[in-house]
């Protein structure tokens, strides 16, 4: 079912808007201009959706542990997310976590990035995928798929790796998750069905979500916002000195735009095309952005 932003706007029946304007800064990416009219119309909607699909879930272990006898720790509702590379995935992430931890049944919501998985630039190097990273196969998918495994089998305090954009690569901290009640999973191919070069696998990531999302533009939109993006962190963190990006933080704004460009084309747009766009019609719900990247609509597959 596609609902146009206004017919959307009012699922939102009486669920209250528990953000404010100091809130929303905290969470809006670079060069991101959600704001609470946005919130209200877009994401207020879609917390009571997931809130109402959470309760159900919950509803249906209950039930399953009273017919077998079982006192079992409550599962954690895992929410994929998928879409490309500055389509602002993360941003969503962010407004999403903090309006459904405001639910009194499920306080505790965490999110999970899949670029903790990603292998560390010396075996990205070693298997010649640098310019591949971000690609299916750039991926630690065993690891990820173990953390899911234990997730939805109720362990208690487990941790992910967490990775650096500063630095471009996976660091030595890990991040504690304890017993969340929701996990919002978030990455470029989190919905991709692993088939390739005739191998098929038996377990997908997408196997362990309750719901999932997806993030769409129109390319030369998404292109558009890659190269701002690519412009604004060149006047902040590429001018650390740390950061992996540092060696192009005095060019020009058109040697940076000429840059961005051409890494948008080798790598971004490719996979984009190749594994990204081909799992959109799997996701059980789209949010659509305008040129502006305000969300114009939303797709749902019934259940």
């Amino acid at each position: 079912m596609k609902f146009p932003r206004e017919q959307w706007a009012r699922l939102r029946d009486a669920t209250p808007l528990t953000l404010s304007e100091d809130d929303l800064v905290a969470l809006r990416g670079v060069n991101e201009e959600v704001d609470l009219e946005e919130v209200a119309e877009i994401y207020l909607p879609l917390s009571r959706l997931l809130n109402l699909y959470v309760a159900a879930t919950q509803k249906l272990h209950s039930v399953s542990d009273t017919f077998l006898g079982a006192d079992t720790s409550r599962v954690p509702y895992v929410i994929g997310m998928a879409g490309s590379v500055a389509v602002g995935k993360s941003t969503t992430a962010r407004i999403l976590r903090a309006l459904l931890a405001r639910w009194p049944d499920h306080p505790r919501v965490e999110i999970v990035t899949t670029d903790g998985f990603l292998y560390p630039n010396k075996i990205l190097e070693e298997r010649g995928l640098m310019e591949r990273k971000g690609f299916p196969e750039s991926y630690d998918r065993r690891t990820l798929l173990r953390f899911l495994v234990d997730l939805k089998s109720g362990k208690d305090d487990l941790s992910v790796p967490t990775y650096s954009h500063r630095i471009y690569d996976v660091t030595d901290e890990l991040k504690p998750i304890r017993r969340p009640d929701i996990v919002i999973l978030e990455g470029l191919n989190v919905l991709q069905t692993g088939a390739r070069q005739g191998r098929s696998q038996r377990l997908f990531v997408s196997d362990f979500f309750d719901f999932s999302i997806y993030v769409d533009a129109a390319i030369e939109d998404v292109r558009r916002w890659y190269i701002d993006r690519f412009l604004t962190l060149r006047d902040l963190v590429f001018k650390k000195k740390d950061s992996y990006f540092h060696r192009y933080a005095d060019l020009s704004n058109e040697e940076a735009t000429q840059v961005a460009q051409d890494i948008w084309q080798r790598i971004n747009e490719v996979n984009l095309h190749e594994n990204i766009i081909p799992t959109r019609d799997r996701a059980q719900l789209i949010l659509r952005k305008a040129r502006d990247h305000s969300i114009s609509g939303v797709s749902l597959r019934k259940i």
